[in-house]
Parts: C-alpha cells; sequence; structure tokens
C-alpha cells in the first residue's frame, strides 16, 4: 500500500510540475528583409551582408544591416552604387546585381567575396572587395575592390557563384563555390591577397547532383573535422520556392564529404538539416559562422506569411553527441 501510495504521490506531483519550455530558435526584430545572408560578427556587434536589389539608386550594390545581439536587425545602406565595371569586360554582358556576397576575416583584413552572373547561364564571375577597418557603424564604407578571382563560361562544367572563404587551422585558406551544373569546387587562395594561391592551383571536387540543385556552400570546423553546407533544389521563387538545407562531413578540409548514411555528397548526398516548416518556405543560402556566442547559422526563408518576402533568421548550431550540426525548433 505505502509503495502505490508513494507512486500515486509521484504522478501528481509529475502532473502539478510546470512545463519546461522548448529551447527554439530566436524570433529576429526590426528589418529582417534579406537574401542570401553572410554575418560577421565586430567587436561584439553583427554585420550582415546580402545580394544587392535590382535598379534603385545603388543599382544592385551589395546591401548591408548591423544588430546589437543577432536579433534586432537595422538596414545600413549598400557598398559602392552598383555592378563593379571590370565585370562586363571579364563576361561579355552587364549583371542587374551582385549575389552573395561572403564576408571573413584574416589578420587585420576583412575580405568580402562576391558573385557577378545572371540566371541560367555559368558565364559568371566571383570579385574580391578588402577592408583594414570595418566599422559596424558604417559597414558600407572602406572597401576596396580588388577585381576578379575567378571566373567561369559555357564551356566549364562548373559555374562561378555563391563564394565561400574558409581559413583553416593549419594556416591554409580555401574558396568554396558553384551552383547546379556539376556542383560545389574548391581551389586554395593565398590568405594574406585573398586571390588564387596559383593560376594552376588544382581543383577539388566537393559535392555534386549530376546537375539538380545545389549551391550556397559554406564550411565549418569543429573537434577537427569539416561540416559542408549546402542548399538544394531551387531559390528565388518566393511562395514556390524549394531550397532545403542539407550538410555532409569529411577528415579534410577537401573531403570527401558523407552524409550520415555514408553517402558521398558528389553521388547526390546531404543530410537534411532544415527543409519547409510552416511559414517557413525554402529555408537556405546559408553560413555557418563561429561567433563569441558558439557556432551559428544564418539563413534566408521566404515567409508564408508575408507574401513570401524573403527574410533572415540566426540562429544557434547545436552539436549531438555524434558530431553533427542541427538546430533547434523554429521560433
Amino acid at each position: 500500500m505505502r509503495l502505490v501510495r508513494a507512486a500515486l504521490v509521484a504522478a501528481l506531483l509529475l502532473c502539478a510540475a510546470p512545463a519546461v519550455a522548448e529551447q527554439a530558435q530566436p524570433a529576429l526584430t526590426g528589418d529582417v528583409r534579406i537574401h542570401d545572408p553572410s554575418i560577421i560578427e565586430v567587436d561584439g556587434r553583427y554585420v550582415a551582408f546580402q545580394t544587392g536589389q535590382e535598379g534603385g539608386l545603388y543599382r544592385g550594390a551589395i546591401r548591408a544591416k548591423t544588430s546589437p545581439d543577432g536579433i534586432a536587425w537595422t538596414d545600413a545602406g549598400s557598398i559602392g552604387k552598383g555592378v563593379p565595371k571590370w565585370q562586363r569586360k571579364e563576361l561579355g554582358y552587364q549583371s542587374l546585381n551582385i549575389w552573395a556576397p561572403s564576408v571573413s576575416k584574416h589578420g587585420d583584413t576583412w575580405y568580402l567575396y562576391y558573385s557577378v552572373s545572371s540566371f541560367g547561364i555559368n558565364t559568371s564571375a566571383i570579385g574580391l572587395m578588402t577592408s583594414t577597418a570595418l566599422d559596424p557603424d558604417k559597414p558600407g564604407e572602406g572597401w576596396q575592390d580588388q577585381g576578379l578571382v575567378l571566373k567561369s563560361n559555357g564551356k566549364d562544367d562548373w559555374n562561378a557563384i555563391d563564394p565561400w572563404r574558409i581559413d583553416t587551422t593549419d594556416g591554409r585558406a580555401y574558396l568554396a563555390y558553384g551552383s547546379f551544373w556539376n556542383g560545389i569546387k574548391m581551389r586554395e587562395l593565398d590568405p594574406v591577397t585573398g586571390k588564387l594561391l596559383a593560376e594552376d592551383t588544382p581543383t577539388y571536387d566537393l559535392a555534386s547532383r549530376q546537375g539538380a540543385g545545389i549551391e550556397a556552400t559554406s564550411i565549418l570546423e569543429h573537434d577537427g573535422r569539416f561540416y559542408l553546407f549546402v542548399s538544394f533544389d531551387q531559390c528565388c521563387k518566393q511562395l514556390d520556392s524549394t531550397y532545403n538545407m542539407r550538410i555532409g562531413r569529411a577528415d579534410s578540409v577537401t573531403g570527401p564529404y558523407l552524409d550520415k548514411d555514408g553517402k558521398p555528397m558528389l553521388e547526390g548526398g546531404g543530410t537534411l538539416l532544415l527543409g519547409k516548416t510552416g511559414r517557413f518556405i525554402g529555408p537556405g543560402g546559408q553560413e555557418a559562422i563561429r561567433t563569441t556566442r558558439g557556432d551559428m547559422l544564418a539563413y534566408h526563408y521566404y515567409d508564408g506569411d508575408d507574401l513570401g518576402v524573403s527574410k533572415l533568421q540566426f540562429s544557434p548550431l547545436r552539436w549531438t553527441a555524434d558530431g553533427w550540426p542541427e538546430l533547434d525548433p523554429l521560433p
């Protein structure tokens, strides 16, 4: 009888105990309209860069936003006024805007890689801007364009867009890039200039879907392993967007990358990190970064409650016991 009474008391206490709230990704505020976000921490604050808007006063220039805490965001204008002049000479046409900028820091220099292209073709180029004094109050100032890093054309089986730089713990630097065609590639950089280490430096193949949608690369080093984040399928269709974020892991920055099931990402593998969920349509365009708050993931989604407007999400990355990144539930 005592055991029965004890069990009843325990059950009543359990029912009376307050429910523990499930941790969720933060609900961002302010001006969170963004596409292809790239975020960097500067003196405890956050600066985001994004794909430029076609037309208007700034003619497709990279846009910037700032935040004191990664939660509340404010528009901070543009970098320059339009697509760099060298682009027309290199590609033979005028791009309408700058795509998918990606910001990083090495030593005392900030590097901002970007791409210029047009939908449906792979006559594209990746360029570079640098700054020695990124001011989070005025993030659009102080950038110097360093010109072309690499380009692709209709004869290539790859597309020179969506750049991502990673500086590894052994002092080397690499640029990953690619979209559709034969997938994601990588070449080694001179860590100081930010340009290719040599004109004939090897090209590494990281991931491919044999022509299907794969792009928006970023790579994060964690506990001696490398994690490749990509977006599958298609962006830029608002409520009809099908982006979803996938991951793989490797022991070397140059691969081979395998998903949780052991399938090579060069054979279409990629473990789902986040897909369409409620009003969060087509999450992707992601970058995984390290901050003083821990590892974070910046990405955009199309808001199903706001006519498919592209918006920012900036969330902590959690690590499972077996060494895989995951996200908290959506807010």
